[in-house]
């Protein structure tokens, strides 16, 4: 159940911390949006995760492993596996087959998982991109995850976070 950004200002911080860190799991990104409550609004608040970006190399990693691989289904009943498979929805049986071979060669490359902001999207829309970013460096690949994790994160914050 979403806070409302007058609960979300005013809950003491262990009430607030496991909320931002579903959204995502930078701790820097977290205790940073919690120490400066309150916020006049969502759209502050908003303002404010964004300008927490860009995500340092070692937070892009630590937040990757909290997300599923595209075409895997999180299991579980957390508010991270259901906001998952809602982001996901468009990765349908078939294009999922697709992605377990196209997320072995991203990860062999790589060494970490394809993260992309899959909301709205089409499976095949998203192997697409995932094939497209197989010919970045392994720098420029994650600043672009880094990117992707934002974008996750500001979709979640106005999911837990209401006006």
């Amino acid at each position: 159940m979403p806070l409302t950004i007058r609960e979300f200002n005013q809950a003491p911080a262990q009430d607030v911390r496991p909320v931002l860190t579903a959204c995502l799991d930078v701790p820097r990104w977290v205790e940073t949006l919690l120490a400066r409550r309150p916020y006049p609004d969502l759209a502050a608040l908003l303002a404010a995760a964004e300008a927490l970006t860009p995500l340092r190399p070692d937070e892009v990693q630590q937040a990757m492993a909290a997300h599923p691989r595209i075409g895997e289904k999180a299991s579980g009943e957390s508010t991270e596996a259901s906001w998952s498979r809602s982001e996901q929805s468009g990765v349908d049986s078939a294009t999922a087959r697709e992605f377990a071979a196209a997320n072995a060669e991203y990860e062999a490359a790589f060494g970490h998982v394809f993260l992309v902001c899959a909301s709205g999207r089409s499976g095949t829309e998203l192997l697409e991109n995932l094939r497209s970013r197989l010919s970045n460096d392994p720098e420029k690949e994650l600043e672009v995850a880094g990117r992707e994790l934002a974008a996750i994160a500001a979709l979640r914050l106005e999911k837990a976070v209401t006006a």
